[in-house]
């Protein structure tokens, strides 16, 4: 059953060493990683028997999961960065689960890390096989808390800084406005049309999240919204209502 969920986007600049020297948008920066820390703590706290983490896998064929040892890496982005041991035959997550992992072993809690699985979402994966992944990792345990990875609209990166981008912005608050209201059947109709024209990268780690939370009333709290890259970003956490 899931007792809780954060979601958080995915930029290999959360991880410093991605950073380098603070430069333009680094005290945004600095907010977006608060907000990303305090809701992994906030999951944390929950004290899950599980974390299932979902993000998008651009590389994949399938949907399909990855083994517990597997590393990640940054270097397809020059940067000299390794998240867990490296060993042969074992693949490397895909940039969403990397940041992911890295998030997970910041997280501050005074309980012991549960175990976590790690689901690589294919492209184009279409909103009821989200869904139906997101009822099979609620049911694993008692007690599962989903981190669902994702970016949204990232086409005003392509354009002149600070570019209007009405249809985007339409999407943001349809985004927004599910995850603060935890609303799962908002997030199950997002358009997988839009992936591409839009250049969106967490809609269907979103409705994985949808699939997970069912019908179930959560409480809810949008802890970050913004677009310090031109890429938007947001950070949520949802708990079970008592």
């Amino acid at each position: 059953m899931l007792i809780a969920a954060a979601v958080s986007p995915h930029p290999p600049l959360l991880i410093p060493e991605a950073a380098g020297t603070p430069g333009p948008g680094g005290t945004e920066l600095a907010h977006l990683r608060a907000a990303c820390q305090q809701a992994l703590s906030a999951l944390r706290a929950e004290r899950p028997d599980l974390i299932a983490v979902v993000g998008a896998d651009p590389r994949a064929r399938r949907t399909a999961e990855y083994p517990p040892q597997a590393p990640g890496a940054l270097d397809h982005f020059g940067v000299p960065f390794t998240t867990g041991q490296a060993e042969p035959g074992t693949p490397f997550l895909p940039l969403s689960l990397t940041v992911g992992k890295w998030l997970l072993s910041r997280a501050a809690s005074g309980h012991p890390a549960p175990p976590a699985v790690w689901w690589g979402i294919a492209p184009g994966s279409p909103p009821a096989e989200c869904r139906r992944l997101g009822e099979n990792l609620a049911a694993l345990a008692p007690r599962v808390a989903l981190l669902a990875m994702g970016d949204g609209p990232g086409r005003r990166a392509g354009a002149a800084p600070d570019a209007a981008d009405p249809e985007a912005d339409r999407y943001d608050d349809q985004v927004a406005g599910a995850l603060a209201a935890a609303d799962s059947a908002a997030l199950a109709t997002l358009d997988p049309g839009q992936d591409g024209p839009l250049v969106i990268a967490g809609r269907a780690a979103w409705q994985v999240l949808a699939g997970a939370a069912g019908q179930d009333a959560f409480a809810a709290e949008l802890r970050y919204r913004g677009a310090p890259f031109e890429v938007s970003y947001f950070v949520a956490t949802w708990h079970r209502a008592h």
